[in-house]
């Protein structure tokens, strides 16, 4: 598995762990007053998500320029 795929693969099953996080926080605000490790436990996941997310989206504009550069520079 390349990179790429590792990344996606990742930012995938962490949205189920943060989706996960976040259903415990409400069940745990709905009992009673909750902890402070459950109110900011959806938080972790929620930046690891972010930079992912982020990756995601700007890899085909690299590689766009990459390649528009590699065949600049060849002509």
């Amino acid at each position: 598995m390349n990179w790429n795929n590792w990344i996606r693969q990742f930012h995938r099953w962490l949205s189920i762990v943060f989706t996960v996080t976040v259903i415990a926080n409400f069940v745990a605000m709905g009992l009673e007053e909750p902890p402070g490790w459950i109110v900011y436990s959806p938080l972790p996941p929620l930046f690891l998500l972010l930079f992912t997310g982020l990756y995601m989206f700007v890899l085909p504009y690299i590689t766009q320029w990459c390649g528009e550069r590699r065949i600049g520079g060849e002509a």
